[in-house]
């Protein structure tokens, strides 16, 4: 989500067709439990040479967000001496955004670490496939889709989402497209319960609106088929219940950290949500 302090440019959404549902998006968090799984990713997992250059963290920001809502980890980041990217995310749909995505990274050199916040998860899952210079994939509150899996058929496997189409305004845009909005007087309880209100409110009059057609757009084969995966999961997580989290963790066999949160962790909890990050990036280095 944005930081109130920052101004954010809006991207040109490419026109799809438009659908009335709703889309994956924010929260936040207080205390923190660690809980882990074995997989690829703690097969990977070794010493990071002194000598090994560290790979970039490349960012990808979800539904109602802009990269400003990961300033806190950014900032440990770089202290830490990692290079951070944090590309604007252009919420115009699964195929669109991860196109977009997958040529940022192609600009990249040396290994990345790519991480993905809630819809960010579905775009980076398609955007890394086949991508030699991913080494590893950190997912925070995130989808981790399966092939042809969409936002849609993950929330109806498993309910709970307070993201209902009663929850969103539907605006039309230029180019035929309808975005969604999630209303203000309901911000706050599905995403940042445990934020402050007066954060959460000018969260809420900044959210940055999503193509709603993103809701059925089928994904591609997952990146996280060949690339090891970490998951940081909120337990409060009212946006994409943690049973889903846990199933899709599961599946992609991520090295899984839960902590007492909502959908917004890296905004509560940046120094756990950064710790896991460079968990993987030592891991892969």
């Amino acid at each position: 989500m944005r930081n109130p302090l920052k101004s954010r440019t809006r991207k040109a959404r490419i026109a799809l067709v438009g659908g009335a549902a709703a889309v994956a998006a924010l929260a936040a968090v207080p205390t923190v439990a660690f809980a882990s799984t074995g997989g690829q990713a703690q097969a990977a997992a070794g010493a990071q040479s002194s000598s090994a250059p560290k790979p970039t963290i490349v960012i990808e920001h979800g539904a109602w967000a802009d990269g400003s809502s990961w300033d806190g980890v950014v900032a440990r980041l770089q202290q830490a001496g990692y290079t951070v990217d944090v590309p604007p995310n252009p919420l115009g749909g699964v195929s669109s955004d991860s196109a977009y995505l997958a040529s940022f990274l192609a600009s990249v050199t040396g290994p990345v670490v790519l991480v993905g916040h809630s819809y960010g998860g579905f775009v980076t899952t398609n955007a890394a496939t086949g991508d030699k210079n991913v080494k590893a994939l950190v997912y925070v509150d995130a989808y981790l889709p399966a092939q042809g899996e969409t936002i849609n058929s993950i929330n109806a496997q498993f309910p709970g989402s307070q993201i209902t189409p009663a929850a969103l305004n539907f605006v039309a845009a230029p180019g035929g497209v309808t975005e969604a909005y999630v209303n203000p007087s309901l911000f706050r309880s599905i995403f940042a319960n445990d934020l402050p209100a007066s954060e959460a409110a000018v969260l809420a009059a900044t959210q940055e609106p999503i193509a709603a057609s993103a809701l059925t757009d089928p994904s591609g084969p997952p990146a996280w088929a060949t690339i090891p995966s970490w998951d940081v999961i909120g337990t409060a997580d009212h946006a994409i219940p943690p049973a889903a989290q846990e199933f899709m963790a599961t599946r992609a066999h991520a090295t899984v950290t839960k902590v007492d949160a909502s959908h917004l962790s890296m905004i509560s909890q940046p120094g756990v949500v950064t710790s896991v990050i460079e968990q993987a990036a030592r891991a892969t280095s």
